[in-house]
């Protein structure tokens, strides 16, 4: 049987899990699950592990000094509650969607749609904000870069760079993720070591003295920790591009957060007993560099920020265009964003769709306010999808492939700690989240007059349940 054919299962379409490379559904190109357990952890680390690091030190440390470090530990604490609900989440399903599908299941289709707006929102946003970044970085190395001219042509051939790679396969994008995600390490573990051997032989230059943070200070620190963290939900969106979401899911979310969390708290470590005022800086890790590696380490610290954004693009234009793709599969966006390439396998729409949205904010916007962006929005996003682990634990029958211990308990903390964090945000981003949320009310009632066919909440929770009875081999 040829690629091309459709493969007849002597079963009912809607119960299909694509599982094989290459098939056709009723005569439409479908996806390639081309991405591995460790393309998927890597595509998390990528995501998680991005130009935040490069910044947030010295704003961390200004709020709780030298004790700063231990709020990247309580921020992780928050996180894995937040990852652990999502974990099994994303084992429930194996369509493309991630925060926006759970949501549309548990709660319909005005929830699932508002929910694709801000995940939407916050992924386009985080990826202007880090080609602003870059751009931003370049300009110490090469001033030219503070031209306007020479930072938009730059954004615009990076974006187009990347948009083709993942338009001409799955594989070739995560490749180069996969690479990133390897290199990006590199300068964060060579600043870990030559820092903490520095404070080891000659001791901290810094005077220590006893601290004392309000709590409205600890909050808002692990406010600016916990978007150090946030992202990893953007590589559950290309599920339906995955070989094994239910099982490789999980363990690619736990993996992510353990790299990631002691790189955050040691990097914080060094940075702060190295510089007598990190708070003065807006490079902490180059300045601290300055003190204990010299120049060399200093152009590996620049390199590294360069390849952590660089990595950043990478994974973002992997996952994020499935976003679209998942809101046109079932049918809450135009149709086009479900196309697949007739070569190869990829929603090529919905990617130059992305592209444009990104190339176009990054232009139009800054790092600060694209970052501001981000943030509520996330918060949200997660809010709804703790949300939605008890409601679906009783619309579905199906044992997932990992099931949280006392998820319904975990679920609550998690909606409980998003809407602390909330607490702590301006009327600027409330009104972007309010604003998104009346463009996603509109989509809402122009898709609703024509009702999704065989791709409803029913439907879905179908495929969820039967989903290992009717699955095809590979």
């Amino acid at each position: 049987m040829s690629p091309g054919d459709t493969f007849e299962a002597g079963c009912d379409l809607s119960f299909f899990v694509r599982r094989i490379r290459f098939q056709r559904v009723q005569g439409k190109a479908s996806l390639v699950r081309a991405i591995g357990r460790w393309s998927l952890a890597a595509l998390m680390i990528n995501i998680v592990i991005g130009s935040g690091i490069f910044g947030l030190p010295s704003k961390i440390a200004s709020l709780t000094g030298r004790q700063s470090p231990f709020v990247f530990l309580f921020a992780a604490a928050g996180i894995i509650v937040i990852a652990a609900c999502l974990a099994e989440l994303s084992s429930r399903f194996s369509e493309s969607g991630g925060p926006y599908l759970y949501t549309r299941v548990a709660f319909g289709r005005f929830v699932g749609i508002q929910t694709g707006w801000l995940n939407g929102l916050s992924r386009a946003t985080a990826t202007a904000a880090s080609a602003n970044l870059l751009t931003v970085y370049l300009a110490d190395f090469w001033p030219r870069f503070d031209h306007r001219f020479a930072a938009a042509s730059t954004i615009t051939l990076l974006l187009a760079m990347l948009a083709v790679l993942n338009i001409r396969g799955v594989k070739m994008g995560t490749g180069t993720n996969n690479l990133l995600a390897i290199i990006k390490l590199v300068p964060l573990l060579v600043f870990i070591v030559q820092g903490c051997v520095f404070l080891s032989t000659r001791g901290t230059p810094v005077f220590v003295a006893r601290e004392s943070h309000s709590p409205n200070a600890w909050l808002n620190a692990m406010l600016l920790a916990i978007v150090a963290y946030v992202g990893f939900e953007a590589a559950l969106i290309p599920a339906a591009e995955v070989k094994s979401p239910e099982r490789d899911a999980p363990i690619a979310i736990l993996l992510a957060l353990a790299i990631s969390t002691p790189i955050y708290v040691l990097v914080q470590f060094v940075t702060v007993h190295t510089l007598c005022d990190p708070a003065q800086t807006q490079r902490p890790l180059i300045a601290a560099a300055h003190t204990f590696g010299g120049a060399p380490l200093v152009a590996l610290i620049g390199a590294g920020v360069a390849l952590s954004i660089l990595g950043y693009l990478a994974a973002g234009m992997i996952a994020s265009p499935r976003v679209l793709f998942a809101l046109a599969e079932q049918q809450d966006f135009p149709r086009c964003f479900a196309a697949v390439h007739s070569r190869y396998r990829t929603p090529y729409v919905s990617i130059v769709s992305f592209a444009a949205a990104v190339w176009i904010l990054a232009l139009l916007g800054n790092f600060t306010w694209n970052a501001r962006l981000t943030a509520v929005s996330r918060l949200v996003t997660y809010a709804l999808s703790c949300a939605a682990l008890p409601v679906l634990r009783r619309k579905t029958t199906r044992q997932p492939g990992f099931r949280l211990p006392a998820g319904d308990l975990l679920a609550g903390i998690g909606v409980v700690l998003c809407g602390v964090l909330l607490t702590q945000i301006g009327k600027g981003e409330v009104l972007v989240v309010w604003a998104t949320l009346m463009i996603g009310s509109v989509n809402w009632l122009i898709v609703n007059c024509r009702p999704a066919r065989g791709y409803g909440e029913a439907s879905i929770i179908r495929r969820a349940n039967h989903s290992r009875r009717h699955s095809l081999p590979l």
